[in-house]
């Protein structure tokens, strides 16, 4: 590739200021070259190289208004907003209409959490400026720093209108329509620009992203393989578009879909696992087994990875496998809710109580407070024998689920088992209250209390109530 006369000149100034450093020698250069020099080292995160360069710079022409602007960018970087300040007051003096001027302001402003100040500034901006689509695309950031994705989205648009191919402005409207839940609008809107602009890849996935988002799976594809003919290298696109064609259930094409990300880069373990619910999907265990290895080999870290290896095991009933896999994920993190609780299934369907109810007060432990987990919980402290430390755990459970029949009708019926008669009948006629209909609770989970007469007349004298 030929490059431009301006990147020939660019690289010869780099090259050139580079090799001054080496040598020591000073040697001359323009103002604008010593500003791209700069701004060059800023990009790269070069900051000493940079603050070097804008010395030597202003040594040589210490009145370049834009070198001074470059001086204001480093130091309102650098968090020195006074100096910088001072500075850009001294420049405002001399040239007032300089759009730069107040686009530094805004961003000091910005810095200082004075978001609506930063916008005064920037409109200001507007009036001097050639390049509206930048100072719109500046306002748009600082509506969304104030949480006003309306005004925000509109900035945004408008700067897309000056250029429609500021891909950040594109992504920033989709977030802000997306944000608003406004999904319909920005499929009309996303539709309008690729009318202009009908071979931007990046407008053809996020409408296929949007697509998907409500459910269009047809259209999400038909978007993304538009993605992917502008971009046969689009591994985003492809990626989405494998999740569509799940959707659609039609698998062997994501399968195809997914293995064509795995093409264009390293495999990645979403590719892999995702692979292999889709070789499940379409009864091929082996190879389904064979992908998740693949996966948990690619990144052991990746929780959905150990899952699905042992929720596979699971639906083939082969409990010690699942077992086996469950351990060797805790063993690499034993802080993960989802590995417990799978511990204390596992477990529980071999009938090793015991070490169910301890994976199950793990998971609650480490962050899983769903109501399920709670109550397979309690019934196995039930059946333990433990009924103060089943009602203590109910109890908790109550403080995250306040009005839940299903807590209710336990502890009733645990405070029955120890004769706590008062708690018991106070429990039971709220979970009646709850829902009187879910009293087979009691029969199913405790036939002992549901033999007492004084029980039975109790939820009768509700119901007549």
């Amino acid at each position: 590739m030929q490059l431009s006369n301006e990147e020939e000149d660019y690289n010869l100034s780099l090259s050139k200021f580079e090799s001054m450093l080496k040598t020591n020698k000073v040697l001359f250069f323009d103002s604008e070259e010593f500003e791209e020099i700069i701004l060059h080292y800023l990009d790269m995160g070069k900051s000493a190289l940079a603050k070097k360069a804008l010395k030597l710079a202003l040594e040589q022409h210490p009145r370049s208004s834009g070198l001074k602007l470059v001086q204001v960018e480093m130091l309102i970087y650098d968090d020195k907003l006074e100096i910088a300040e001072k500075l850009l007051n001294e420049l405002y003096a001399i040239e007032p209409t300089n759009e730069e001027i107040y686009i530094q302001k805004a961003n000091i402003c910005s810095k200082r959490d004075q978001h609506e100040k930063a916008v005064e500034m920037l409109k200001i901006a507007l009036e001097y400026t050639d390049d509206y689509a930048d100072v719109y695309n500046l306002i748009g950031m600082e509506y969304l720093f104030m949480d006003n994705l309306e005004l925000a989205k509109e900035s945004f648009i408008k700067c897309l209108e000056e250029d429609f191919e500021d891909q950040s402005a594109l992504y920033n409207v989709v977030y802000c329509f997306e944000f608003l839940d406004q999904n319909q609008e920005a499929i009309v809107y996303i539709n309008k620009y690729i009318d202009k602009n009908p071979y931007s890849e990046i407008a053809w996935h996020q409408l296929g992203r949007l697509y998907y988002v409500v459910k269009e799976y047809e259209s999400a594809i038909r978007a993304f393989d538009y993605a992917t003919l502008i971009d046969e290298e689009f591994l985003g696109a492809f990626m989405e578009k494998a999740k569509a064609l799940e959707r659609l259930k039609k698998y062997d094409l994501a399968i195809e879909s997914y293995n064509r990300t795995i093409e264009l880069d390293d495999a990645t373990s979403y590719a892999l696992l995702r692979i292999g619910k889709c070789y499940e999907k379409l009864g091929n265990k082996v190879l389904a087994l064979k992908y998740f290895n693949k996966t948990v080999h690619e990144d052991p870290l990746l929780d959905k990875g150990w899952i699905a290896i042992t929720d596979f095991y699971v639906r083939q009933k082969n409990f010690q496998k699942a077992l086996f896999f469950v351990n060797k994920a805790l063993a690499i993190d034993n802080q993960n809710k989802l590995y417990w609780k799978r511990f204390a299934a596992i477990n529980k369907q071999m009938n090793l109580f015991e070490e169910a109810e301890f994976g199950y007060r793990k998971a609650v432990e480490f962050g899983d407070y769903q109501l399920d987990t709670w109550l397979f919980w309690v019934d196995i402290l039930q059946f333990l024998g433990e009924f103060e430390s089943a009602i203590q755990t109910l109890l908790q459970a109550s403080e995250y689920f306040p009005e839940e029949n299903e807590v209710e009708y336990r502890l009733a019926g645990l405070y029955f088992m120890i004769s706590d008669n008062i708690k018991a009948k106070f429990h039971l006629s709220n979970a009646l209250r709850l829902n009187y209909d879910n009293y087979i609770l009691l029969e199913d989970l405790f036939p002992v209390v549901w033999e007492k007469k004084m029980v039975r007349n109790y939820i009768d004298k509700h119901k007549k109530q």
